[in-house]
């Protein structure tokens, strides 16, 4: 059975389809591949694939045809390890027959009308939107580019994001009882790793999917101090977070059970690693490539504060607000009793 939608064919194909080739199926027009240099030369991608001649058609298919230029955009659109793949001659006719499946049933899709749904509109918007947006990017400098100047002044001006907190890494029995949970604690203050992974496996009701190791039976992974944000930890509860640092050695349980959510933890430290602060030469590398994708980002915001001024944008906030979203269905819903 052929698919609704040929651009969820194309997803399917894994990307290796190029979306220029889906962009002009649908527009009913094909965009060359190639590109005329500054001395006037015709040149294909710069990567990817050579094409001696760009223009020189590979297949027709119907009206369409499928050139050199376009076989090389599609290569250049893969990454690295996709791209060698194609090294065979047989692969790199199975890509060929790829692209023509894709005008097929883009242009079949086309005839029935399947273009204009929802759907499709919107992801044909989406890569008309990345097109545009990586036009943008154009000229925003790459990270290795960043002046070294640069990455020390922010550096300087962000040194507490680089001082790394102590990150203390939690093990913890926990049981629905208090004074199930005070019997546990007595025992595992002497227990080793053996025993404690036995008291895990036998009293825990947070036991992990098949046979744990017994040095990370209970494990809950890494806390940082309580009210350091970049030591949040979803599965671990503020109280737990707390005790964990009344420990004072690698090892050790802590002499108290902890009530937290209604369950009674027995809390261990399992690890942890001191606090330090990271060098400029430890962070250069982040450093630079923050500030490369702000540059970008900043080309991006700047295309769309245009834009925005350019075209009027109306919103009826009233009725965004009336919009309820159902989650046990797809689609949106209007608030209110449903007929």
């Amino acid at each position: 059975m052929r698919p609704r939608s040929f651009l969820a064919f194309a997803h399917r194909l894994g990307g290796r389809a190029v979306p220029i080739l889906l962009v002009g199926a649908l527009a009913g027009c094909k965009k060359p591949a190639a590109v005329e240099s500054e001395s006037g030369a015709v040149e294909g991608p710069s990567h990817g694939a050579s094409a001696t001649d760009p223009q020189r058609v590979l297949a027709r298919v119907g009206a369409h045809t499928i050139t050199l230029g376009d076989y090389a955009a599609a290569l250049e659109h893969m990454d690295e390890f996709d791209r060698m793949r194609y090294e065979a001659p047989e692969r790199r006719k199975e890509l060929l027959d790829e692209m023509i499946d894709v005008l097929l049933l883009a242009d079949e899709a086309k005839e029935r009308g399947y273009d204009q749904e929802p759907e499709a509109q919107q992801q044909l918007r989406e890569i008309l939107r990345d097109a545009i947006l990586k036009k943008a990017r154009e000229g925003a400098p790459s990270a290795d580019a960043i002046p070294a100047e640069q990455v020390r002044a922010y550096y300087e001006a962000h040194r507490s994001d680089f001082h790394d907190p102590e990150r203390r890494r939690i093990s913890a029995i926990v049981v629905q009882n208090k004074a199930t949970a005070q019997r546990v604690l007595e025992a595992a203050r002497t227990a080793d790793a053996g025993a404690w992974g036995d008291l895990a496996r036998t009293y825990s009701v947070e036991r992990p999917a098949g046979e744990a190791p017994a040095d990370l039976a209970g494990d809950m992974g890494f806390v940082s101090p309580p009210g350091d944000p970049r030591g949040n930890n979803p599965h671990v509860p503020a109280g737990v977070r707390s005790a964990v640092f009344e420990a004072s050695h690698v090892g050790d349980v802590v002499p108290r059970v902890v009530d937290a959510a209604g369950l009674f933890y027995v809390v261990k430290l399992e690890s942890k690693s001191d606090p330090r602060d990271r060098t400029l030469e430890d962070a250069e590398r982040s450093i630079r490539v923050k500030l490369a994708h702000d540059a970008a980002r900043a080309r991006e915001d700047a295309l769309l504060e245009q834009l925005r001024k350019e075209i009027p944008v109306e919103v009826d906030e009233a009725a965004l607000a009336d919009v309820k979203v159902d989650v046990a269905q797809t689609g949106l819903t209007p608030s209110g009793p449903r007929p």
